[in-house]
């Protein structure tokens, strides 16, 4: 066995990604793959029993989220360091899990040769960050941080989007589909919004937003 081998930890919700990713890596001599998890609290748990060098993580798995994952693992495990993959190319999604304490965020359009480099960088360096997104998600992260000093609050465009629907009294569903964007994105934006303003439901999130002005008291947005 490699002295400096690279123990990596896989969560996904899908069985057969897992298993795809798992094969990928073990044509690496110098990777080992020490589990496999679906759920974010089984990530966080066979993390805590693994305490592997890297893990893979999907966004949207059963669960309170990606973000309190990471949050949760920084706490308790910072020497783990948090790879999202994802389908997902999208700039609020990418700055938040970022700012959540993510080490890279990779789309799962890259190739295998570039899944292996992320890893073996990540695990090496803990100061760097690495992204695989498009040129229009860099582009949309340039423009946030360019206007980061003029923002109405700390929520993000699509957090306040997401916001603004709930305080109109529109049903994760309806969110969903007029956002075009999946229930379980809109429940992750609404856990993200929940922690950002400390808030406990959705009536409350709407309480504090509308006396942050970030949204007017009719649920519309301020900005």
């Amino acid at each position: 066995m490699t002295a400096n081998l690279i123990r990596v930890a896989l969560a996904d919700d899908h069985t057969l990604f897992r298993q795809g990713i798992r094969e990928m890596l073990s044509t690496d001599p110098g990777i080992q793959v020490v589990g496999e998890a679906a759920t974010g609290p089984d990530a966080v748990g066979l993390v805590l029993a693994e305490r592997p060098d890297v893990l893979l993580l999907d966004v949207e798995m059963p669960g309170p989220g990606a973000g309190p994952v990471i949050r949760e693992l920084r706490r308790v495990r910072p020497q783990t360091q948090v790879v999202v993959l994802t389908m997902h190319d999208d700039a609020d999604v990418v700055r938040d899990l970022l700012n959540c304490g993510a080490a890279a965020y990779l789309v799962k359009t890259i190739l295998r040769d570039e899944l292996v480099v992320a890893v073996r960088s990540v695990a090496s360096r803990s100061d760097t960050v690495l992204l695989s997104v498009s040129r229009r998600t860099v582009s949309q992260l340039d423009s946030q941080r360019d206007r980061a000093g003029n923002s109405a609050g700390p929520l993000t465009d699509r957090e306040l989007e997401v916001l603004t629907l709930t305080a109109q009294a529109f049903s994760n569903a309806q969110i969903a589909s007029r956002l075009h964007i999946t229930q379980a994105t809109v429940k992750r934006h609404l856990t993200n919004i929940y922690a950002k303003l400390q808030a406990v439901s959705r009536v409350d999130a709407i309480r504090k937003a509308t006396a942050a002005r970030l949204i007017d008291p009719d649920g519309g947005p301020l900005r």
